[in-house]
């Protein structure tokens, strides 16, 4: 299946770099175009692997990929290494616009859960847009040779929920103040996980009358962050007074 990505021919993947005995000007020259070029090609097989995976699914093996791109596995190997180096490659570039996305929506709410809300629905709409992609992006690859590099702990998954912690965390600090420092400490971190399981949960459930649409799970999730499930309770229940 052959997915059309706008990019450079073929042949532009064999660029000769720059040789090491040329005079300093025109090295220096050569290599800022060189550099240039890989960095624009890198981009348009990075979009080309995204329209794919998208198209193909989250399985959507590196011959796949190339192939719905219109190049070769190996110009892929050349730029990423491997399976696992496309994925966080392509993880910086989606989960970049997930977080200024969520960044946005926060700073436009007017109390702190207004800005939850604002920012678990702007992450489940990211997700939701392309499931495929949300999988490639958060998950390991099986068999490759960097599959064991924990890509989930770190690298840009890491920094995307380091950096929404962050983004949590600063409303709470200028509402609770300092002497609630070990609440600011944990809760964010907390939260990111109720958040990312839920809506894992919540994306790959089949479609039925059940399952909630995206704005009504995010009110949901942003009901059990602030007060939990004890409202959904019958709280005059033997169970519960025990």
């Amino acid at each position: 299946m052959n997915i059309p990505s706008p990019g450079l021919p073929a042949d532009r993947d064999a660029v000769t770099p720059p040789p090491a005995d040329s005079e300093a000007p025109a090295v220096d020259g050569r290599a800022a175009r060189w550099q240039v070029h890989r960095e624009e090609r890198r981009r348009e097989l990075i979009k080309a692997a995204r329209k794919a995976v998208h198209a193909l699914g989250s399985d959507a093996s590196m011959e796949d990929i190339a192939t719905a791109a219109s190049t070769s596995k190996s110009v892929y190997y050349r730029y990423f290494g491997d399976k696992a180096g496309l994925q966080q490659a392509m993880g910086e570039v989606v989960l970049g616009q997930m977080q200024r996305r969520m960044k946005e929506a926060a700073e436009s709410a007017q109390t702190p859960r207004e800005g939850l809300f604002a920012m678990v629905s702007a992450y489940l709409q990211m997700a939701e847009s392309s499931p495929a992609v949300y999988a490639f992006i958060t998950r390991l690859s099986q068999g490759e040779p960097s599959a064991q590099d924990a890509i989930a702990a770190s690298g840009a998954l890491g920094h995307f929920f380091e950096s929404i912690s962050a983004m949590i965390a600063r409303p709470m600090r200028e509402h609770l103040g300092a002497e609630k420092e070990a609440l600011i400490d944990y809760w964010p971190t907390a939260a990111i996980g109720l958040v990312r399981n839920a809506g894992e949960r919540w994306l790959g459930s089949p479609a039925s009358p059940a399952k909630p649409d995206q704005e009504t799970m995010a009110a949901r999730i942003t009901d059990w962050l602030c007060v939990g499930i004890a409202p959904e309770l019958k709280i005059n229940s033997p169970e519960y007074q025990q």
